[in-house]
């Protein structure tokens, strides 16, 4: 049985839309030596819920959710098409799973469409949206991409994304190539007990990882990575494929989670 590997990215700025740069050719690289998906399903750090939810429009609406930016932005669609019945095996999973679970009409924000374009360019790939809870913090999001890993021998692509490091207050907009030293210092602690598969850890980030208060003032965009490594399944291996900085503050890794198997194939 084949099974697609789960995904999380660092979607950024929404200007990456209009140009993607490193990060985009990222994307590009990553999507091209994957299977062709028959649905992904994408849990983004702009959609959150008191209690899980998962998107079940036909035809989602491209949503702009952000403001002060040129007026292309606005311009743009991402007319992909939802899938109900992939939305409806997602939230069967979820309460068979104990997760209380609704089913509603939600577009495609900005964490969903930024990073699609560069995936699927034509939008010829359905997209079902999966919402955060921000209040119920790492294990609770592990637990749900736990939940969703069979949608991975379904021909379904779990992809997470939000950012490895999001402090808004400190984002210098002007491109130094500078990289602020506790970012760096984040990245490389996550990266280690990634490679250690080290869930203990991982889950406990917010006490063990250096300055995590200062890369996620809010937690929000962190939470989507521990969707896609609960969906990879116990023992994955994580592949990061891209570990880039914006700004000065904000990590744009980029991580590929497999099973052991699926990632000695691949390094072969």
């Amino acid at each position: 049985m084949v099974r697609l590997p789960a995904i999380f990215v660092s979607h950024g700025s929404p200007m990456l839309a209009l140009g993607g740069g490193d990060t985009g050719t990222a994307w590009r690289g990553l999507a091209a030596g994957l299977p062709r998906p028959r649905a992904v399903v994408v849990a983004s750090a702009h959609w959150l819920t008191s209690a899980p939810a998962v998107g079940a429009a036909p035809q989602p609406e491209t949503i702009h959710d952000f403001g002060g930016f040129p007026e292309p932005l606005f311009r743009i669609q991402y007319p992909a098409p939802g899938e109900p019945a992939v939305a409806r095996r997602a939230a069967e999973l979820l309460s068979a799973s104990g997760f209380e679970v609704h089913g509603v009409e939600r577009g495609l924000d900005h964490g969903v469409w930024v990073p699609l374009r560069e995936f699927y360019p034509q939008a010829d790939v359905p997209v079902v949206p999966l919402a955060l809870q921000p209040r119920l913090g790492p294990e609770h999001h592990y637990r749900l991409g736990r939940a969703l890993q069979a949608l991975r021998a379904e021909d379904v692509l779990v992809l997470g994304s939000g950012s490895l490091t999001h402090n808004l207050h400190e984002v210098r907009f002007e491109e130094s190539g500078e990289i602020a030293p506790y970012v760096a210092e984040f990245q490389q602690w996550f990266a280690e007990r990634l490679a250690e598969g080290d869930i203990e850890a991982l889950l406990d980030y917010r006490r063990r990882a250096p300055q995590a208060a200062r890369a996620h003032p809010t937690e929000e965009h962190l939470l989507p990575l521990f969707v896609a490594l609960g969906a990879a399944g116990e023992g994955a291996v994580a592949d990061r494929r891209f570990g880039g900085v914006t700004h000065e503050v904000l990590a744009m890794d980029v991580y590929q989670f497999t099973e052991p198997a699926m990632a000695a194939a691949r390094a072969a």
